[in-house]
Formats: C-alpha cells, structure tokens, sequence
C-alpha cells in the first residue's frame, strides 16, 4: 500500500499527550514517521483535550492503490473504549478500502474483457451545475461501492476483537483518497472535510465537501424514529440533539452515524459512509489548494473560512495543522470557558507542491488559457 505515517505519541519522547506526524518542509528537512523519500504531501497533528485520554487518531498512506495515490483520515473516538476503537480503524480501514477496490476493479476488468462495446462516454468526467467537474460515474460508483463495504466490514472487524465492549462505544471517520487528478471523500459521523480554493484573482473560497451527520439533521432523525430510536436533547443543552434507545436514557449519542455503537445499530444508527467525488483543477479558473480534514473539535469553535485562512497563513506546510488545532483549543477557552477543550485533530493534505502565491498565478495562467482557447 505504500509508506503510512499514523498518529504517534511523542509522550514516549517529550513525556507529552501529543500526537503529531510532519512531512518534509519546504527545505526538504525530514518529518517525524515518513521515510526520507517522503513528499510535501500533508501535515497532521492532534491534540488531546480535557476530558481523558485522546480519543482521536490520524493518519497519511502515501502510494495507496496507485504510485501518486494517497490516504489520509481522521477518526473521532467515543464512548469507554473510544480511544482504542479510533486507532482499530485507523489501523485495519485503509487496507479493507484497498482491499474492497481492489477486488471490484478486478471484477470491473473482467467485464470489460466480455464487452467490447465499452462506452467513452461512461468514463468520461461529468461536471455538475455549478461548474465542478467529477470523476466518471462508474470511477464514483466503484469507489462509493468499495467504501460502503469496507466500512461494513470494519464493523465486522470491531465485532472480532476480544474484550472490546463496542456496545457504547464507537468512532467517527472522515477520509480523503486522492488518485491522478480524482479526489475521493468519504464521511462517517460529524467530523468533516472543507476544500481550499484560489481563483485567478487570489481570492480564497472554502468548500464544504461532507455533511455533518447529527441526529438534528431531519434525513437522519427520520431513519433513527423509524427504526424505534428516540432522538431528542436533554434540558441543560436543548440544542443538541442525541440518540437513545427506546426504553433507556441511555447512551445520547450526539451523532447519527459510527463504526461502533452497537447497541445502536439495530434503532437507526448506521455505518454507511457519504461519498462524494471532485476532479482537482477541473475548471481552469482556479486551483484547488489544500483539502482539511478535522475532528468536531475543531468545527465547533471554528468555521470553514477560519480553518483555510489558518492554513494559508502558517509559513511552512508541516506546521499548518498544528496551527489549525492550537487556534482551535484557545477557542475552547474563549468560547466555552466553564467547558473541558475537546480533543481536537487535522490533516491537511496539500495539492500542489507549491506556495499559495504560485497556485494563483496558476490559476490565472490556466484561466488566461481556457479564454483563449474558446
């Protein structure tokens, strides 16, 4: 699958509750957990909060599925054994991911051998109503197929450990896989994915590529209601919604979906992920930066435009996600002051091997020429 690099406890060396994995710098310095022929390809960081161990875990695969091709994900423990439940996933996921492609590019293959009237036009890249272009419908079909059964299987797997009570306990999970010019987002539960864009101009936008699953959401609390799930929010936090069982009050769960929780399964919680697809740099209008994966403990205290201006202010790309998560933290403080800090983590994963200044001038290049093309 290529080289990974997960979170990794520097308490072993620091004596601290960190977790933190660098790339190489834009002086091509070593990062912590890549090998020296790792790229400036992403920077993770994740930091414990106030409320127990850390329950979030990261992580980067470089060369997954193809030789250019990358993983990366963040996953939001929860509950008694949500901690240990993050890193099984972060653990087994990305190998069931590759595992499920794998076998459905091959099956894909061979049916292709049988039909010679294979059609263009079914794999060409289609673009939607506000301009974004998308990988081939069967590329996203084969892949929201392979994700939706690696994460069945995952669940699978949580069921096989040995004296790991999953019953209250689970995990959230966003993921970004990045192919050639296809970028792949799956999301589990309320962490979430944001895009950095830069037009011609320099103008800097922030795209929301997941929704955040929680039980408010009326799609969700609809599927929960009719599967016997009860979904309301307790009177010390009316607005926030949670999930119980029919005859308990127990466990109020604040999101809709999980690997994990399965007490919950059988009364509307799932753990089918949202999958959606983009082609990076499709427009020629503008560059698609940078995609920021981060836990809800980030998103609470900050929004999407804040989360991407961090990034493009932090000078040197290793340090953008650690910047992310210590804006958010003294957010925690200043927000919530009578609230324990969350866990808080970020990935960011870099599209170009190159400064923001670069990418607009890109972007103008690659504009200038689509104009004269037409």
């Amino acid at each position: 699958m290529g080289i990974c690099a997960s979170s990794e406890k520097l308490e072993q060396v620091h004596e601290s509750d960190e977790s933190i994995v660098y790339v190489k710098d834009e002086q091509g310095g070593s990062g912590k957990g890549l090998g020296g022929g790792a790229r400036k390809v992403a920077s993770l960081f994740s930091q414990r909060g106030k409320k127990g161990p850390n329950q979030d875990s990261v992580i980067l695969c470089q060369g997954f599925g193809m030789e250019d091709g990358v993983f990366c994900g963040v996953f939001d423990g929860h509950g008694r054994n949500g901690q240990f439940i993050s890193k099984l996933v972060r653990d087994y996921l990305p190998f069931l991911i590759l595992s499920h492609r794998n076998a459905l590019f091959l099956s894909s293959a061979a049916a292709d051998d049988d039909d010679a009237a294979f059609s263009d036009d079914a794999a060409a890249a289609s673009t939607d109503s506000s301009g974004n272009t998308s990988p081939s419908p069967t590329t996203l079909d084969e892949w929201r197929s392979a994700l939706t059964s690696a994460f069945a299987a995952m669940d699978g797997e949580l069921k096989l450990q040995p004296n790991l009570d999953c019953s209250f306990s689970g995990t959230t999970a966003v993921c970004a896989i990045k192919q050639g010019k296809d970028l792949i987002v799956a999301n589990l539960g309320d962490s979430r994915a944001v895009l950095a864009t830069m037009s011609e101009s320099g103008y800097l936008k922030a795209i929301q590529l997941t929704s955040d699953h929680k039980p408010s959401l009326a799609a969700e609390a609809a599927r929960i209601k009719n599967a016997g799930g009860r979904v309301f929010g307790l009177k010390d936090e009316p607005g926030v919604m949670r999930v119980w069982l029919p005859g308990e009050n127990s466990p109020g769960l604040a999101m809709a979906r999980s690997i994990g929780d399965f007490r919950l399964k059988r009364h509307g919680v799932v753990s089918t992920p949202e999958v959606t697809a983009r082609r990076v740099d499709a427009d020629g209008v503008s560059v698609d930066l940078f995609i920021v994966l981060a836990s809800d403990g980030v998103w609470d205290v900050m929004s999407n435009e804040e989360v991407v201006s961090i990034v493009c202010a932090t000078p040197r790309k290793q340090h953008a996600s650690k910047a992310v998560v210590e804006a958010a933290v003294q957010r925690w403080k200043t927000k919530f002051p009578t609230s324990r800090v969350d866990d808080c983590s970020a990935v960011c994963l870099f599209l170009h091997d190159q400064s923001w200044s670069s990418a607009a001038a890109s972007a103008a290049a690659a504009a200038q020429k689509a104009r004269g093309s037409r």
